[in-house]
C-alpha cells in the first residue's frame, strides 16, 4: 500500500491530507486568522510557525514520516516548468528562500515544508503541476511590446486534474483531447489544452476576466495615468489590480453567495456587474477556442464559482455551441497532489527535474 502525505498551502490555511493509494484516510486544515500572520512580510516568513502547527498535526494524527511512501506538496510561482511531477531538492527550496520566484505566494511553502518534513529520512518529496507551468506556443508570447512577453501563470493544478476527469468520462486519454478549460476561482484561469498540455492561458494575475479579487485585462492608457496620477503608491496600485480588484471594487464583497443574495432581491447594479464577469469569461473562453481552431471536445468549468448555477448558466448560454459542457465545481488540488505522487511511484510517468527544466 502506498501512503502519500500531502501539503497544501494557501494564503491563511494549511490544507493537510494522508492518502492510500487513490482513497483519503483523512484531511485536515490548520486556518489562520489573516491579521495573525500581517506582521510577516514574505510568506517564507512563516515557515516556523506553519510547520510547527503541521508538525503538531501530525503527531497528534500519529503520522511517522519514516512510514509513508512520500509527501506531495503544492508548486508555487517558480521558474517557468512544464507540467508534471517534480522532486523537491535543495536548488528549488534554495531559489524559493533566496526569492528567485517570479512573484510571493503562499504556495512557494508548499516546497519548503515538504523538504523539512523529509530531512533525515528515505521518503521522497514531490511537487505536481505549480502555477508556473508554462508550455505555451511560441505564436501565443509575443506582445505589441518587443519589451514584454505574455507569461503563463495558470491554476494547472487543478486544470490538469479536471481534464483527467474529463478525459475518462469520454473514454479517452488527455493526450488525445483538445479542450477549453476555465478555473473561476478568486483568480481566472482560462486556457486551451491540447493533447493534456496548456498551450495557452490568460494570466489569471494581470489579465483575462475580472474575477472576485481581481482587476483582469485594463485599458492600458488609463492604466498608466492612474499609475502616475501620484493618487496611488506602487503597493496601491498592485492591490487595486490583485486583492481588491473586481467584484470587490464593484460590489464591496468578493462573495458569490452573497451577491446572488443581492440579485434575488433585485439588485440591478449588483447583477449588471455579475453578467458582466460571466460576459468576460465567455469571450476568453471564445478566444482560447480560436487557438483550438474551433475543434473541441468539450469546454469545462471548474473552481469554486462553478458551484454557481447563475454564473455556470450565463456562460453556458454564449458558449454551448462550441461543444460538450462539462461543470466540474470546486478543486481537486489535494487529490491531484495525491495522484502526482503515486504515478511517478508507480512508474506510470517519470519524476522530472527541477534542475534539468
Amino acid at each position: 500500500m502506498t501512503r502519500i502525505l500531502v501539503v497544501n498551502p494557501g494564503s491563511t490555511t494549511t490544507k493537510v491530507a494522508l492518502y492510500e493509494d487513490e482513497t483519503p484516510v483523512w484531511s485536515e486544515t490548520v486556518t489562520y486568522p489573516s491579521d495573525s500572520l500581517a506582521s510577516f512580510l514574505r510568506p517564507t516568513d512563516q515557515m516556523d510557525l506553519r510547520f510547527r502547527d503541521l508538525a503538531e498535526l501530525l503527531r497528534r494524527r500519529s503520522v511517522e514520516i519514516g512510514s509513508l511512501s512520500a509527501v506531495s506538496s503544492r508548486g508555487g510561482p517558480f521558474k517557468p516548468l512544464e507540467g508534471g511531477t517534480y522532486r523537491v531538492t535543495p536548488t528549488v527550496v534554495g531559489d524559493v528562500l533566496q526569492g528567485r520566484v517570479q512573484f510571493n505566494h503562499a504556495s512557494l511553502l508548499g516546497v519548503c515544508l515538504a523538504d523539512r518534513l523529509v530531512q533525515g529520512t528515505d521518503v521522497p518529496a514531490f511537487f505536481v503541476d505549480p502555477v508556473s507551468v508554462d508550455e505555451m506556443e511560441p505564436i501565443a508570447r509575443p506582445t505589441g511590446m518587443p519589451e514584454l512577453e505574455r507569461r503563463s501563470l495558470v491554476h494547472a493544478l487543478n486544470i490538469k486534474a479536471v481534464g483527467r476527469k474529463v478525459a475518462v468520462q469520454l473514454r479517452k486519454d488527455l493526450s488525445q483531447l483538445r479542450m477549453v478549460v476555465a478555473h473561476l476561482g478568486g483568480g481566472i484561469s482560462v486556457c486551451a489544452l491540447k493533447d493534456g498540455f496548456i498551450i495557452d492561458v490568460n494570466n489569471a494575475v494581470e489579465a483575462g476576466p475580472f474575477s472576485p479579487e481581481r482587476s483582469g485585462t485594463l485599458p492600458v492608457h488609463a492604466l498608466t495615468e492612474m499609475c502616475f496620477s501620484g493618487r496611488f503608491t506602487h503597493a496601491e496600485m498592485r492591490k487595486k489590480i490583485v486583492g481588491c480588484g473586481g467584484l470587490a471594487a464593484h460590489l464591496g464583497t468578493s462573495d458569490a453567495v452573497e451577491i446572488e443574495k443581492r440579485i434575488a432581491a433585485g439588485d440591478s447594479r449588483a447583477e449588471r456587474v455579475y453578467r458582466a464577469m460571466a460576459y468576460q469569461i465567455a469571450k476568453e473562453i471564445g478566444a482560447m477556442a480560436t487557438v483550438l481552431k474551433c475543434m473541441l471536445d468539450g469546454v469545462v468549468l471548474t473552481g469554486g464559482l462553478a458551484r454557481s448555477q447563475m454564473l455556470t448558466g450565463w456562460i453556458q448560454e454564449r458558449v454551448g455551441i462550441l461543444g460538450s459542457f462539462f461543470v466540474m465545481p470546486g478543486e481537486f488540488e489535494m487529490e491531484a497532489l495525491a495522484l502526482g505522487a503515486l504515478r511517478v511511484l508507480r512508474n506510470e510517468e517519470p519524476v522530472k527535474s527541477y534542475e534539468q527544466s
